[in-house]
C-alpha cells in the first residue's frame, strides 16, 4: 500500500530581477520542485493547491488541474521535476500545499509541499 510519504518533495527558488519591478511592487521567483517517488507503485499527479502569503501577510491560493500543463505517470524509484513562478508584492514570502497524487490502482493520495521561502538573496540573514 502506498503512503503519501512515498513521495518525496524538493524545491529550489531563484529571484528574477531582470523579470522584478521592486518600485512597482513586483518581486518575480522561480521554483524548480522535483518529485521522487520512493514507493512501489507508479503514481499519477492529478491536481496541487498552494497558500501564497507575502511579507504583508496577503494570501493568494491557486488551485488546478496539473502542473505546467501535464499529469505526470512518477513510476516507482523516478523523478519528476518541473519550474514555474510566483510573484509577490513583497521581497520575501512563502508557499506551501499539496499534490493531489493516485496510484494507477486508483488509491488517492496527498503528498504535503512543505512551507518553502520565496527571498530576494541576501535579504535575511
Amino acid at each position: 500500500m502506498m503512503k503519501h510519504t512515498d513521495v518525496i518533495v524538493h524545491v529550489q527558488t531563484n529571484y528574477l530581477p531582470a523579470q522584478s519591478d521592486p518600485d512597482r511592487e513586483q518581486f518575480v521567483f522561480a521554483y524548480t520542485i522535483t518529485l521522487t517517488n520512493r514507493g512501489e507503485e507508479a503514481v499519477q499527479l492529478l491536481n496541487r493547491a498552494w497558500t501564497i502569503t507575502d511579507a504583508n501577510g496577503d494570501i493568494s491560493e491557486v488551485r488546478g488541474d496539473g502542473v505546467v500543463g501535464q499529469q505526470p505517470i512518477i513510476e516507482a524509484g523516478a523523478s519528476f521535476s518541473y519550474t514555474s513562478g510566483a510573484v509577490l508584492k513583497t521581497p520575501v514570502g512563502t508557499m506551501e500545499g499539496y499534490y493531489g497524487m493516485k496510484t494507477l490502482t486508483e488509491q488517492a493520495l496527498q503528498v504535503a509541499i512543505p512551507r518553502f521561502r520565496l527571498a530576494l538573496p541576501h535579504i535575511l540573514h
